[in-house]
């Protein structure tokens, strides 16, 4: 029987609430299918930081590099600034192992409502593809009068020929594999960044050239963020830079019911190291301890690591499981509608798997 070694890190606010719930699933979705999961917890993350004054131990790559995958409830407290809990923890196992394709699903399941009025017969179903490692994110800068009234901040966005050039291939290559409308959207603003998001639409353009059968098309973000709204039917695979991406994946979310369903990836396709799941929500504080998190993008985001892990049966077991019981709209989170747990949604998806 093949075992995964799981790293999992619930961090810091619901993330302890949701973890646990994600791998009961998982386990259960393992059973009889030739296959088990050993996970091993890290207590990283805030806590981490208010004893010891950082976010996890300085080997904390070394720790993790052994394992098949990295399952990640949540990073964030009201008491840190973001910037030392993100670079603390999240952002250096991103950039360290490489995990250059974040890979983000908006999926409006049946029983969910949509705060968006769509034509009849309409569903949404895209994904948007973030590139993850540089761009607006690569933390190239610096201040000059640290904290003095003359105080100056530089930050740079990072575009590189092979960063763009490897996250545009892998939303062609996803947009050839998914079921969907074999089309890839390319969120850019030239107009006013005439360096790095020209080489980005460059680059666009030279590979879209290798795949001719997939409808291509070019948005601002500006465009691309009414059009989200307007029309969300009509996004197959969108390909975007670090910060577009992170914003647009948020409003996908938005759009098709809650943040709550919103699973994600931290991909390393190369499969040199190991990559990372995390539900897009984060730690949510003002609910956390409350029982009242919604798990389900979290027991998402497992289904997500399974399938790249090689357990494809699995993986479409539980997002059967996850249809079922949001289908059904009787047991739901108050993100939802509903008045139910945590662990009650979860025993739910247990009960259909």
């Amino acid at each position: 029987m093949r075992v995964y070694n799981i790293a999992v890190i619930a961090g810091d606010g619901v993330g302890p609430e949701v973890i646990p719930q994600a791998k009961r699933v998982l386990q259960k979705a393992a059973e009889g299918r030739g296959f088990s999961l050993f996970f091993q917890d890290f207590d990283w993350g805030a806590e981490h930081y208010f004893r010891y004054g950082k976010m996890a131990p300085p080997g904390m790559l070394d720790i993790l590099r052994p394992f098949d995958a990295i399952l990640l409830g949540a990073v964030g407290h009201p008491d840190i600034p973001d910037h030392i809990t993100l670079n603390g923890l999240l952002l250096p196992i991103r950039r360290g192992f490489d995990q250059y394709a974040n890979v983000r699903p908006a999926v409006l399941y049946q029983g969910v409502d949509s705060p968006l009025k769509l034509p009849k017969g309409a569903s949404i179903d895209f994904v948007v593809v973030r590139e993850n490692t540089e761009g607006e994110y690569a933390q190239v800068g610096g201040f000059v009068y640290h904290l003095q009234p003359e105080e100056i901040a530089i930050q740079s966005s990072v575009f590189t020929r092979r960063g763009v050039e490897r996250i545009v291939r892998f939303a062609f290559d996803l947009a050839v594999r998914r079921n969907g409308k074999k089309r890839v959207t390319s969120v850019t603003k030239s107009n006013a960044q005439g360096y790095g998001m020209v080489l980005w639409d460059r680059v666009f353009q030279s590979v879209a050239g290798e795949f001719p059968q997939i409808e291509t098309e070019s948005l601002l973000v500006d465009a691309a963020a009414m059009n989200f709204v307007r029309h969300p039917e009509s996004f197959d695979v969108v390909v975007a830079s670090n910060l577009f991406g992170d914003i647009l994946s948020d409003l996908s979310a938005s759009i098709t019911g809650s943040i709550g369903l919103a699973p994600s990836a931290n991909l390393d396709p190369s499969r040199r190291y190991p990559s990372m799941f995390e539900p897009v929500h984060g730690s949510a504080p003002d609910i956390a301890g409350k029982g009242l998190a919604n798990p389900l993008a979290a027991i998402l985001s497992g289904a997500m690591m399974l399938d790249h892990l090689g357990q494809p049966d699995a993986a479409r077991a539980i997002e059967r499981a996850v249809t079922a019981v949001l289908e059904e709209g009787i047991v739901r989170t108050a993100d939802l509608g509903g008045s139910s747990t945590t662990q009650q949604v979860a025993n739910a998806v247990m009960e259909k798997l």
